[in-house]
């Protein structure tokens, strides 16, 4: 799923870390992002997130239901 934005970051990294499979960020250049790993945790939040740099990125998840718990947070495009 294509995102636009995260709104509450700290927010989203406590979700994530309760979900059950990988959860990951995939950039347009191909970089894949474990957000399960506090340095990606870290690595998004402040090159990412905190500058609304989030164009053209797509969250992985490997259990389908773990997007219950992030869609909150999650500004998708359709």
């Amino acid at each position: 799923m294509k995102i636009r934005d995260i709104s509450e970051p700290a927010s989203f990294f406590k979700a994530v870390n309760t979900c059950a499979g990988r959860v990951e960020l995939m950039t347009a250049e191909g970089d894949c992002l474990n957000l399960k790993s506090r340095l990606c945790q870290y690595i998004a939040l402040t090159q990412m997130f905190e500058d609304k740099r989030v164009e053209g990125i797509e969250l992985v998840l490997s259990e389908p239901c773990d997007l219950n718990k992030l869609l909150p947070y999650i500004d998708a495009e359709e």
